[in-house]
């Protein structure tokens, strides 16, 4: 469905609010917009997959559903009944899929947005609120701002506590990542290249949201100028020869097992020296896919792949602490092995 006929839709489909009087608090959120929220948030309405794992970690009990159905292999890393909820569709990112009917049935206390707050972001949150009576709120989802962004959705939320645990998981990480980079000069940093697709072709440009966890990491991204920065965009084979990365790092099993016979792709510098790596993917993508808070323990991985000897982490350890705090799940060590198989090729 197109976003302006959804929308249009939307004004014949309100949702039937209470008549009786509710105690409220109004709180601003990432976007300078004021936000009227009910005292206490029971039923939240996710806007996109970021925000999905936002609401899993902070409040997975008051989700009315998924973006999208997880897999039998994501739900192994997802607690119950959470990993169970239906799915309800999404109202951002590609292909809007909402179900204006489903929307209205699920009657959310709130629809929660997480990731850029820019003014189309704005207008379309405007939009849905005025035409549906349901408070939208935007968290910013950019990776700097995870610490306050968590804290300021716990607050919405009423999950102050435990906004407060994962943000200060969040400082932590980043302070590890700064604290390794004092000893790593410039010149020994790694040049990288995100490899996305299963031809390895789709990568994002740098200063975008789905690579600027491995500039945070200090290694520089080798895409430059690639359709702007916000969007995933496509390099040619000839291009990433020119750019001749240290390090690809790829989100696809496909193009990690195949990689080395694949035409050309020997006169790349990382594949010749055996340094592609497979990110983890489950039960989210851990350097975007999407841009969440999946990206707290990517960090971390990014960490130790690029920088063994200065992060001194064990991975293994630091994956079941993360998982169990953020997704509520003990891993085994199976689940660990099938997690982090992604070694060298």
């Amino acid at each position: 469905m197109k976003r302006r006929s959804a929308l249009a839709l939307l004004g014949t489909v309100l949702l039937a609010r209470p008549s009786f009087a509710q105690a409220t608090r109004t709180l601003v959120d990432s976007a300078g917009r004021k936000v009227t929220l009910p005292a206490r948030i029971e039923r939240v309405f996710v806007a996109g997959p970021p925000a999905s794992v936002l609401t899993y970690a902070l409040a997975r009990d008051a989700m009315v559903g998924w973006v999208r159905t997880p897999s039998p292999a994501e739900k192994q890393y997802l607690a119950a009944p959470a990993r169970d909820l239906p799915e309800i569709g999404r109202l951002t990112g590609r292909g809007d899929t909402v179900s204006l009917e489903r929307l209205v049935a699920a009657k959310p206390d709130m629809i929660l947005d997480f990731g850029s707050t820019s003014d189309t972001f704005v207008s379309l949150a405007n939009r849905v609120q005025a035409q549906t009576g349901i408070p939208y709120a935007l968290i910013d989802g950019r990776f700097a701002s995870t610490s306050p962004s968590l804290k300021l959705a716990a607050e919405m939320l009423g999950r102050v506590e435990r906004g407060a645990a994962l943000a200060a998981y969040a400082e932590a990480a980043f302070a590890q990542v700064d604290n390794a980079l004092t000893r790593v000069p410039a010149d020994k940093r790694p040049r990288v290249y995100l490899a996305r697709g299963s031809e390895g072709l789709e990568t994002g440009s740098r200063g975008s949201i789905n690579t600027e966890i491995i500039e945070r990491a200090g290694a520089t991204n080798v895409a430059e100028g690639l359709g702007g920065s916000s969007n995933i965009a496509n390099a040619s084979l000839e291009q990433i020869i020119a750019w001749q990365p240290d390090i690809v790092v790829t989100l696809d099993r496909g193009f990690f097992d195949n990689v080395g016979s694949k035409p050309g792709w020997d006169q790349v510098r990382a594949v010749a020296n055996k340094r592609v790596y497979l990110a983890p993917s489950l039960p989210w993508g851990w350097i975007d896919a999407p841009p969440s808070l999946n990206r707290l323990i990517g960090l971390r991985w990014l960490l130790s792949t690029f920088y063994p000897a200065e992060a001194n982490l064990d991975l293994k350890a630091e994956t079941k602490k993360f998982y169990e705090l953020f997704y509520g799940v003990n891993v085994t060590d199976d689940q660990l092995a099938r997690l982090l198989g992604g070694k060298a090729n």
